[in-house]
C-alpha cells in the first residue's frame, strides 16, 4: 500500500446520513474475487439509472466533484454488512480519505487495512466542509503524523486515530507487511526448528 503522510486533495460532498455497505457497493457486484475494478459501481443506483446513464442529481456526477480523492460525508458512514467490498470500491474510485462525524466500527476497520483514512471530525465541522468544498480550488490537507485537516483558510481540525493503525498508514503497511518485519526471526526459528527435529 502507498504510505500517506502529508496528504492534498479536493473534496466531494456527500450529505447523507446512515448511508450502509449495499448503497455504497450493492449486493450484485460482489461476484469479482480481485480487490480491484469495484469503483465502477461504486454508488452504482444513486449514480446510474435503470438504463445505465448517469443521474445528474447525484453528488458524484456533478462537475465540481469528479476526480476529487477526499469524501466528506453524514454520520454513521458504512453502516450495514461488513462487507470489505465497500472500501475497496471507494478505493478503486479514488477516494483515499473520508471524513464524517462517526462510521460503523468494521467499515472503519476495513478502510484502514485497505490503505484509507477514515477521519471522525464534529458534525459542526463536517458541515463547515460540506459547505465549502465547491468553491473552485478549494482543498484540504490531511497531516496524518500530526492528525490534523486544514483547509489554508483558516480551517484546522484534530482527529484521533489509533497509534497501531496510524503506523500502518504512514508506513504503508498491511497485515502481511507487519509479519515480514520478524523474517530473520522467523527464518532463524524455522532452522533451529529443523535442526532439533532432525537430531
Amino acid at each position: 500500500m502507498e504510505p500517506i503522510t502529508i496528504y492534498k486533495g479536493r473534496a466531494a460532498a456527500l450529505n447523507r446520513k446512515n448511508v450502509d455497505t449495499d448503497q455504497i457497493i450493492p449486493k450484485q457486484f460482489l461476484k469479482r474475487i480481485e480487490r480491484s475494478g469495484f469503483g465502477e459501481f461504486l454508488f452504482y443506483n444513486w449514480r446510474f439509472d435503470e438504463e445505465g446513464y448517469e443521474r445528474p442529481d447525484f453528488e458524484l456526477n456533478q462537475p465540481q466533484n469528479r476526480d476529487t480523492s477526499i469524501l466528506i460525508a453524514g454520520e454513521n458512514f458504512g453502516c450495514g454488512s461488513s462487507r470489505e467490498h465497500a472500501p475497496w470500491s471507494l478505493k478503486d474510485y479514488g477516494f483515499d480519505i473520508v471524513i464524517a462525524p462517526s462510521y460503523a466500527d468494521i467499515f472503519k476497520s476495513n478502510c484502514m487495512k485497505n490503505g484509507m483514512v477514515p477521519i471522525a471530525l464534529s458534525q459542526e465541522q463536517v458541515q463547515y466542509l460540506m459547505e465549502r468544498v465547491s468553491a473552485p480550488d478549494y482543498e484540504l490537507t490531511i497531516d496524518l503524523p500530526n492528525q490534523t485537516v486544514v483547509d489554508g483558510q483558516g480551517f484546522e481540525a484534530s482527529f484521533e486515530i489509533h497509534p497501531y493503525w496510524k503506523e500502518m498508514l504512514v508506513k504503508g503497511w498491511d497485515e502481511i507487511s507487519i509479519t515480514l518485519q520478524y523474517d530473520e526471526k522467523i527464518t532463524a526459528y524455522e532452522k533451529q526448528k529443523d535442526a532439533l527435529s532432525s537430531v
